[in-house]
């Protein structure tokens, strides 16, 4: 049996990858800064919250860090731990290169100590791209950063690249785009428009307070996405991949998505405000997935579409 450790496996992503991993029979083990008194009710929605064994560990102390590893002694990690909201980084910089840049370091570090044969998955974002216009990034495309939760995982996928150079160890980035479930919290926008669009249509709502929608974003489904992850542990060799669906859309077109599935028009309803944009924004944001298409023989099935009304599906069961 394999052992995996998913370093932040209360959100999102984590959640599901714990899923898939125990359905192809893997010992995973999963952590939190305190697993004593958090929920983990994203492992709970899934059912699988008493088939993680729960860790606590702080991905920022080093000696945290290496005690788990050395505990769990895992085959796999999967770092998806960190501070996650481009918007809250603005207002917590600090603490968004803390938790990412430092906490990759010390697992990369932990790894190299213990001379353990251990593979490790890093979460990259598609944000450490910033505005490449209407491209689609791959691989090889620069990175200009706008956000501070773009650089600190710019600086990580670096670190994540340099210690495979320097240490031949097998460690590789996912550089994902954005990928949405119904275990998004309520920060993040596909969320939040679908929770309002429910309650207006239910009347307990009346407006929806949104910044700029005039943004374009490559939008996939986070259950696939995880798969993606696993498949890039399994190659004989280690490589960075981007993973995305190809195709994007404007934050408009999404929310006249949400809207229609009521029949309702979505300009009665949305209100512009100045409060949600930040100081920074990218105009467009694109994937080139075709090197994870080739190579793990990944190809995202959802778009926009399909992930917005899926999401407002399980909030209705809900």
């Amino acid at each position: 049996m394999k052992r995996a450790l998913i370093c932040g496996v209360s959100g999102q992503d984590g959640a599901y990858l714990a899923k898939y991993l125990l359905q192809k029979n893997y010992k995973v083990y999963g952590t939190s800064r305190d697993a004593q008194v958090s929920g983990f009710h994203n492992l709970a929605y899934l059912g699988i919250r008493e088939k993680v064994i729960l860790e606590s560990m702080a991905l920022n102390d080093f000696r945290s860090v290496l005690q788990v590893i050395k505990k769990s002694n895992p085959d796999e990690v999967y770092n998806l731990a960190g501070q996650s909201s481009v918007g809250l980084s603005f207002d917590q910089p600090v603490e968004t290169l803390d938790s990412i840049a430092t906490g990759t370091l010390n697992l990369l570090e932990a790894i190299r100590f213990t001379e353990l044969p251990i593979k490790l998955y890093n979460a990259g974002s598609s944000e450490s791209f910033g505005d490449i216009g209407n491209s689609a990034a791959d691989e090889l495309t620069p990175f200009r950063p706008r956000s501070p939760y773009g650089v600190a995982k710019a600086a990580a996928f670096w670190e994540v690249a340099n210690y495979r150079e320097a240490y031949s160890l097998f460690v590789c980035s996912g550089i994902l785009f954005n990928h949405e479930s119904p275990l998004r919290p309520a920060r993040f926008v596909t969320q939040k428009i679908v929770d309002a669009v429910c309650q207006i249509k239910q009347g307990t709502m009346c407006e929806l307070r949104l910044g700029n929608i005039a943004i374009e974003r490559d939008w996939g489904w986070a259950p696939e996405y995880v798969e993606a992850m696993y498949l890039m542990l399994q190659e004989q060799e280690p490589n960075d991949y981007v993973i995305a669906t190809g195709k994007s859309y404007k934050l408009e077109d999404l929310v006249e998505e949400a809207f229609g599935y009521f029949d309702l028009d979505w300009r009665k309803y949305v209100v512009s405000d100045n409060h949600f944009f930040r100081p920074t924004d990218l105009a467009v944001n694109r994937g080139n997935p075709q090197k994870a298409n080739d190579n793990l023989h990944w190809k995202a099935k959802l778009t926009m579409p399909e992930v917005i009304r899926k999401m407002i599906e399980a909030r209705l069961k809900r």
